[in-house]
């Protein structure tokens, strides 16, 4: 028999330790097997922006199996079946998109939690649950769950301080460019009101108690982490691949 192992990723967010993530959208095992050494302290499989189903997000987790780096999944949608079938894999971590108040951050910590707590349908049988072998899995699988919400528009931010005193709730990440085009400014997440906006959800999360993220895809994170956020992505597989190969190419082509 084994023990179900701790989510090291929930406890540095409970104490506010910077989490350096990358975002993977990718739908292969490999490309998340090449990053696990990287030195990242997370790494995002995608769901919801990418062509990954369970099959795939079921050779991510293994190519992760027993790495420091912990998985972070985002789930295509808020929705019980969909998070209990990414949660029977074995996914430690959850982020959940587009989260606009208290009762949904509610439902979102529900459906990850076994009876009494939430409504996850009940099985030890799983990958989660060690297929049988995890002697204390249904004991403390509802408290190492993590759960990430994300914070994507104007409602949102209007009930970011309820949604950081939902319990449960492990922290809340801004989405920056979702964020920007509901404000006005399609493609530009540097733009002042939006960086206002983010900096305005950072004190609010910090006066909750509560970690907080965000994801800045061109690496340029210092500020951010200078703010005190906690889990921070610098970028994504996707990015890094084309940047590198349309840099190669172009040097390839320069004349002599």
């Amino acid at each position: 028999m084994s023990s179900l192992p701790v989510n090291t990723l929930k406890r540095a967010l409970a104490e506010r330790r910077p989490q350096i993530g990358l975002w993977c959208s990718f739908a292969t095992g490999a490309t998340v097997e090449a990053l696990a050494e990287a030195g990242f302290d997370w790494l995002l499989l995608d769901m919801e922006h990418s062509p990954s189903e369970l099959a795939v997000l079921h050779q991510q987790l293994m190519a992760l199996a027993g790495r420091r780096v912990q998985p972070v999944v985002r789930v295509p949608v808020l929705d019980a079946t969909v998070v209990k079938r990414v949660l029977d894999l074995g996914a430690p971590n959850l982020m959940i998109p587009n989260v606009n108040s208290a009762e949904e951050a509610q439902r979102a910590v529900a459906y990850t939690r076994f009876p009494p707590d939430g409504v996850r349908g009940m099985s030890t049988s799983t990958r989660a649950g060690g297929y049988g072998r995890h002697k204390d899995f249904l004991a403390r699988a509802n408290a190492e769950i993590g759960v990430v919400v994300q914070i994507e528009s104007r409602a949102a931010l209007a009930n970011l301080d309820a949604i950081c005193r939902v319990p449960g709730v492990d922290a809340v990440f801004v989405g920056p460019s979702d964020l920007a085009a509901e404000m006005g400014h399609t493609g530009k997440s540097r733009a002042p009101e939006v960086l206002a906006a983010i900096a305005q959800a950072n004190a609010v999360a910090a006066a909750a108690g509560k970690a907080i993220g965000l994801l800045y895809g061109d690496g340029d994170v210092q500020a951010f982490l200078d703010m005190g956020m906690s889990l921070v992505a610098a970028g994504s597989d996707v990015n890094l691949l084309v940047k590198a190969a349309d840099a190669l190419a172009a040097r390839l082509r320069a004349p002599a």
